[in-house]
């Protein structure tokens, strides 16, 4: 099994038992809950699903909203608020959305299925798939294809500013990015802090891209989204796609080609697709769909051993770093959350996993006119719990208030 490869790349790279413990915990259980899916709790009644999720959309003061909940075989789907501004129109299955930074975790599947047929290792440095004359900076260590995907390369949250009016995550492209990074200076040794960083990402597939020769774009559809029947999930919508497309209160900007981001935030997707994904991540699609390998929900840095993070919280205090995933509580806990944040372009999206009970949701919004102050990830935690028949998260740690204008950011 492919597990085997990343089990044993850990614990060469950092002696860790407590990190190789959670990774077998997490390859048993994976292996034990699907086996028991045919005794498992039904979902509760869908009226009930529909009452969170209502309350879910009333609390983010979002235009539209679609909200996927997968546990086990069974599927939920509803659509709330309305597609654009005044139209009325309740958004369905294949309204299409913006996934934003949950494009990274398609980003690390097709990580983790290169490194287990051997095309890359996390250890490459990713100086070995630069472009020619293109030096990648050292800061005592070199960059690697694992401080990437764990937002541990040092590297910025971003390479700048996208020119207006520059469609959203159109920028930065292969050649800009590329221009500018002998230029920089890492912010930390690699490996040693965790600085959320959507650049990072970018590079990742450049690497990828350039290990296989092949077209990143492309080579996701061959390895992932094909196998999957994804249809609908693509950096290349069509003008008919562009007219199923969630519009905030913002209206923000044009549907457009996104190939230039692939790596980070570029995927468009429909709750239809989704559903799908969702059941992909459980591996309770039954027969007919793949199931992804445990190694690529598994934790590979604790945030013990890191001398700083930052970025990594906003569904939750982080207590073990994936490939592109977080993780919120610790593993023996039942109420455990594999998840990932996404936002931008007048979007908020969001997929958070619980194991112990095989249940997922998915959730994405539009803005609406208002700033509610609510945070949907941890929202949408609750709902995800409550589906899950467990008890809340514990309330986050008491930070310090800090007054500044309201940024949409990518996450």
């Amino acid at each position: 099994m492919s597990f085997v490869i990343f089990e044993y790349q850990l614990m060469i790279r950092t002696r860790s038992l407590p990190i190789l413990l959670s990774i077998v915990f997490l390859a048993a259980a994976w292996h034990f809950c699907a086996g028991q899916m045919a005794s498992q709790e039904p979902l509760p009644d869908a009226a009930a699903i529909n009452v969170l999720g209502n309350d879910l959309h009333l609390q983010s003061g979002s235009t539209g909203m679609v909200v996927v909940v997968v546990r086990g075989r069974q599927t939920f789907f509803n659509g709330y608020g309305e597609t654009s501004p005044g139209t009325q129109k309740v958004p369905d299955q294949d309204s299409l959305v913006r996934l934003c930074s949950l494009t990274k975790i398609f980003t690390t599947d097709l990580l983790t299925k290169l490194v287990a047929d051997k095309t890359v290792s996390l250890d490459d440095p990713l100086q070995k798939y630069a472009p020619k004359n293109r030096p990648v900076p050292i800061r005592e260590k070199p960059i690697t294809l694992f401080n990437l995907a764990t937002h541990t390369s040092g590297l910025p949250r971003e390479l700048g500013t996208a020119p207006s009016p520059t469609p959203h995550f159109t920028f930065p492209d292969y050649s800009t990015r590329w221009l500018w990074l002998p230029n920089q200076s890492l912010s930390s040794i690699p490996g040693t802090a965790a600085l959320y960083s959507n650049i990072a990402f970018d590079f990742l597939a450049d690497a990828m891209q350039g290990a296989t020769h092949r077209q990143y774009a492309a080579l996701l559809s061959d390895r992932t989204l094909v196998p999957l029947k994804m249809w609908s999930t693509t950096f290349f919508p069509t003008a008919e796609q562009c007219t199923r497309l969630l519009i905030s209160a913002q209206d923000e900007r044009a549907c457009a080609i996104t190939e230039a981001t692939a790596g980070s935030s570029g995927l468009y997707s429909t709750a239809r697709d989704m559903t799908v994904w969702l059941k992909y991540l459980l591996g309770t699609g039954g027969p007919d769909l793949p199931s992804q390998e445990a190694a690529a929900q598994a934790i590979y840095i604790l945030p013990a051993d890191l001398k700083r993070q930052r970025g990594l919280d906003h569904a939750g205090e982080p207590t073990g770093v994936g490939l592109g995933w977080i993780h919120i509580l610790p593993t023996d806990s039942r109420s455990t959350i594999v998840e990932k944040t996404g936002g931008g372009a007048g979007f908020e999206t969001y997929i958070a996993i619980n194991r112990a009970t095989q249940t997922a949701i998915f959730v994405a919004a539009t803005d609406g006119p208002v700033y509610t102050h609510v945070n949907l990830f941890n929202a949408a935690n609750k709902v995800l719990l409550a589906v899950a028949g467990l008890p809340p998260l514990p309330p986050p740690p008491v930070k310090p208030v800090v007054r500044r204008a309201r940024v949409r950011r990518r996450r």
